[in-house]
């Protein structure tokens, strides 16, 4: 049979959809993207491009590349069909940032000539409406503006943590920005006690098939007394009510956390890993 590469357009909108919605757990993050921003870019927003691996006729595969190789998301799909298009963009696609399965990761690795500076082996969890457990916590609420001064630090503690990299040292306007852009459209949500922030959580991705969520993370001073546990619950609870499915990637290095997920009704799904390369 006979294989190709493209980039897709708006006359591959619909094969796209129904690809995606094949596996709609995990290819969450895709169909979020795709609903919020088109499958093609605006030109006044920054570039991206979905890649499609064909099959006569037939989109089998999928890979979404923002930049020139800024994130790269694979579709959940044939190995061998991430492999062909690792190939074909392997001369344009300059890896830089990769999150998904763990061996179409891999592959994308190896094939975009990737070097690796930091690496996460993870899961990805997934819950329904009807596998939550009775964990609550109603003080939970969407972050504001006024929240940002404490805000800012509590989010780049996170990703100190989870990716051993300083985003006040890296780029510190730019991460204030994106933090800023996440609390303005909702995406943002904090539990503030005595006047401090000590927990925050995002909403990554988010479409009519559901959303994911990231940037999970309680103060190390507010941990071991339940806060991860209820709010995570209040989260699962308030989105599930309106969406079919919520997800998280959790590291393999985190078992305190991924036994939280499953308490409050969390189920592991395929091993997932996140690079990030020179």
């Amino acid at each position: 049979m006979r294989h190709s590469v493209e980039q897709l357009g708006p006359k591959h909108l619909e094969a796209l959809k129904t690809l995606l919605a094949k596996d709609p757990t995990h290819n969450l993050y895709l169909l979020g993207v795709l609903e919020e921003f088109g499958i093609v870019c605006d030109p006044a927003r920054a570039p991206f491009a979905f890649h499609g691996r064909f099959t006569q006729s037939d989109l089998n595969a999928v890979l979404f590349v923002g930049g020139t190789g800024g994130l790269v998301i694979p579709s959940a799909g044939p190995l061998n069909a991430i492999t062909d298009l690792a190939k074909s963009l392997s001369e344009s696609v300059h890896l830089r940032s990769c999150i998904g399965e763990k061996m179409l990761v891999d592959v994308l690795v190896q094939h975009l000539h990737a070097q690796v500076k930091f690496s996460k082996q993870q899961r990805l969890y997934s819950v329904s409406a009807d596998d939550l457990g009775p964990f609550t916590n109603p003080l939970l609420r969407v972050a504001t503006e006024a929240d940002l001064p404490k805000l800012v630090p509590l989010a780049a503690a996170c990703v100190r943590e989870i990716h051993e990299r300083d985003p006040l040292t890296d780029d510190p306007e730019g991460f204030e920005v994106r933090v800023k852009q996440r609390v303005m459209t909702k995406r943002t949500y904090v539990l503030e006690e005595a006047g401090k922030l000590v927990f925050k959580l995002d909403i990554g991705s988010r479409s009519q098939f559901g959303a994911e969520l990231e940037g999970i993370f309680t103060a190390p001073e507010s941990r071991g007394k339940g806060v991860a546990t209820l709010c995570l619950g209040q989260i699962s609870r308030f989105l599930l009510s309106s969406l079919p499915r919520l997800t998280i990637r959790i590291d393999d290095t985190n078992p305190a956390f991924a036994n939280i997920a499953r308490k409050v009704g969390y189920v592991g799904g395929r091993p997932q890993r996140f690079v990030w390369c020179d």
